[in-house]
């Protein structure tokens, strides 16, 4: 019996499944994710999960990663030269360009080509020599974009070519990223992507050793944003691809565990919760380009809403609306702390004997990430970072001096520093459904949270237990909310407040009003949401029965949905695509731009034919290379003609093919 191995990376956990050539689980795996080094956790889930098959042959390895999306948000990458062939001055004033460059260098020669293909002007090889010698000593990567390069990509591959002749630097060329319109997003594109090249190739390289130390030789494929795979090397080479990876094999698992075909896949893990759509079994894509820290790239990736809103949502008693806020922010669960660090507790239960409560009992704050190369820190940040070199303190402890606290807010805000406190996961520990940590500190931070709320008019809540439910319940809420809003800027028409998803306030308002009925309001009404929800994460069993009662729709929790982006990693196909443009030249004849090439044809219909012909052989030598083992054609057309005073007027033709098939496996590679 043949089997895959799936492999997911997410906020708080990694997992592994294997499963079997009918594509069914035999087994699953967790460990925790290792931020400072993710081959970690990773060879920790590989290892367990093979202790269910270790006679068994694998013959597939996939992985989802958030790699890729969590470097873009943290602004973190490697150091690059940008090279703008044929661009102006003001492309450089875009915002999410000059933040993603962070200050590194840019280099503008002369070229590029106009609209139809046709260059405006030399590419100016020597100022491009010139650059390479000034600036390769002190970058890893090149990225190269020219203006209208889909058009005629030639100055972008005489520019590639240079760069490796002249340096042996890879190169990231914006063409081979999007065929879409708009340079300095295409620019921007190839940019995220070179940034991302050693970041990506030293977790696939560390990937590489983990399997080879298993004695396992089969190919690794890497989940796109799409939901499709791709080979370790199209991986390594396109990184920028990889963003959003993790939602995306979310989608895949949801659309395979529970076979539903329209729906919404609702998937809470320890930090946010992922809501996207399935339509038609198919998951929906965001037909403008990923949005990723801000940044609109050019990448093909599931339409994909995150909320704030965890297993690890960090909960504090708000003393000015007498209630809990639950998130955004992540915290490590006391449970969790206690279990790794043995002297937390002892401090626990020396707060606990305190005859009165204080604001920061039951919170503590401990490193997230070692402190990067070249950083500097302030003399109050130093001693604090200094501090916590350790292991844990408690914030009482540390707020001893007040004047501590924008201090640790900075190092919050910089990554480099992450609280712990009572959380859902804390509760669940409380009311028994959960015991993989310590209980007894989940109890007393429970406790904590209690005795504060009451020492300031809060709440009543009699024991841990009560207060654990209350949360349980608000979570549920919570969850409802964040799918009511998601459905409702689905509902919207483009441009309406709400239909990017940020919801005004008095929309909100009206949520509320749906989901949280109150005794004295003159409205009353119930929302229903039309579309089932599959629910997908380990904490979702706890919260989302209640969910589905809110909304008044069907919850499905498949089987091994705690581990369904590791299956939607392993079940995925590989999809590649191609596109050409038509456009015309005067009124009679036409240009056909491909990938590698343009032509002139006398007739619109010569030309498709021509480039129906093109993109079909460039998308199957896509998907090839991609890792596919057989490939299936089809081909989309879309001509842009205007009738004007009755005379049909030619614009612009597309045409799309796309290339799909399952994954060679190690049996298919060897053949």
């Amino acid at each position: 019996m043949a089997v895959k191995l799936g492999i997911d990376t997410g906020g708080t956990y990694t997992d592994a499944v294997l499963l079997n050539d009918a594509q069914e689980v035999l087994a699953t795996a967790k460990a925790l994710t290792t931020k400072q080094d993710l081959s970690l956790g990773i060879g920790e889930a590989i290892a367990n999960v093979l202790l269910a098959a270790p006679d068994q042959p694998i013959e597939l390895v996939s992985l989802s990663t958030t790699l890729a999306t969590n470097a873009i948000v943290e602004g973190e990458g490697e150091p690059i030269c940008l090279v703008l062939i044929g661009f102006r001055e003001s492309h450089l004033q875009r915002k999410d360009l000059q933040d993603t460059l962070l200050g590194q260098p840019v280099v503008m020669i002369q070229g590029g080509h106009d609209a139809s293909g046709q260059p405006t002007a030399p590419l100016d090889a020597d100022a491009l020599r010139a650059a390479i010698t000034t600036h390769a000593p002190a970058v890893s990567a090149f990225a190269v974009s020219s203006v209208f390069a889909v058009r005629n990509p030639e100055h972008e591959l005489l520019a590639r070519d240079l760069i490796t002749q002249h340096s042996g630097l890879p190169v990231s060329c914006g063409h081979q990223l999007s065929a879409a319109l708009d340079a300095p997003r295409r620019a921007l594109t190839a940019a995220i992507n070179a940034r991302l090249l050693g970041i990506l190739d030293r977790l696939l390289n560390a990937c590489g050793d983990i399997l080879a130390r298993h004695d396992i030789k089969a190919p690794l494929m890497v989940v796109k944003g799409d939901g499709s795979l791709i080979s370790r090397p199209v991986a390594a080479s396109s990184p920028v691809e990889t963003i959003l990876s993790g939602p995306a094999a979310s989608l895949v698992g949801a659309s395979h565990l529970s076979r539903e075909q329209t729906v919404y896949v609702s998937d809470m893990g320890g930090t946010t919760t992922d809501i996207a759509r399935l339509v038609d079994g198919r998951p929906r894509l965001d037909p403008l380009g990923a949005i990723v820290g801000g940044h609109r790239t050019m990448v093909e990736a599931v339409h994909v809403q995150t909320y704030g809103l965890g297993g690890d949502s960090h909960i504090q008693f708000n003393r000015d609306t007498k209630g809990l806020d639950i998130g955004p922010r992540r915290a490590i669960p006391v449970s969790l702390l206690a279990h790794s660090y043995q002297d937390v507790l002892p401090v626990l239960r020396t707060q606990a004997d305190n005859p009165w409560p204080r604001t920061w009992d039951g919170q503590f704050v401990l490193r997230k990430r070692a402190l990067p190369d070249g950083m500097s820190l302030s003399p109050k940040q130093q001693s604090v970072w200094d501090r916590l070199g350790d292991g844990p303190i408690a914030l009482s402890e540390l707020f001893e001096d007040q004047t501590l606290d924008h201090t640790l807010a900075r190092l919050e805000a910089l990554g480099l520093v992450i609280k712990s406190g009572f959380t859902p996961s804390d509760a669940c520990h409380v009311l028994g459904l959960h015991d993989t940590w310590n209980t007894e500190a989940a109890l007393l931070a429970a406790n904590a949270v209690r005795r504060y709320a009451a020492g300031n008019l809060g709440p009543d809540w009699t024991d841990p237990e009560t207060l654990a439910r209350d949360v349980l319940t608000q979570v549920s809420r919570l969850a409802a909310d964040c799918l009511t809003r998601s459905a409702l800027s689905d509902s919207l028409p483009e441009g309406v407040p709400g239909s990017d998803g940020i919801v005004t306030p008095a929309q909100q308002h009206l949520i509320d009003l749906a989901l949280s009925p109150k005794p004295d309001a003159s409205l009353a009404f119930s929302a229903t949401l039309k579309d089932p929800v599959v629910a997908l994460g380990a904490p979702v069993a706890n919260y989302y029965p209640l969910t589905g009662t809110l909304l008044n729709t069907d919850i499905t929790i498949p089987e091994h949905a705690h581990v369904a982006n590791a299956v939607g990693a392993v079940v995925g196909v590989v999809r590649q695509r191609a596109h050409a443009t038509i456009t015309p030249i005067d009124r009679v004849k036409v240009r056909a731009h491909t990938l590698s090439e343009q032509r002139d044809f006398d007739t619109l219909e010569n030309a498709a034919q021509w480039c129906t012909e093109q993109t079909e052989m460039q998308a199957r030598e896509l998907a090839l290379a991609a890792g596919s083992a057989v490939v299936d054609i089809e081909t989309m057309r879309e001509d842009n003609v205007v009738d004007q005073d009755g005379e049909r007027v030619f614009f612009e033709s597309r045409i799309a093919s796309t290339a799909s098939g399952r994954p060679a496996t190690l049996r298919e590679t060897r053949t």
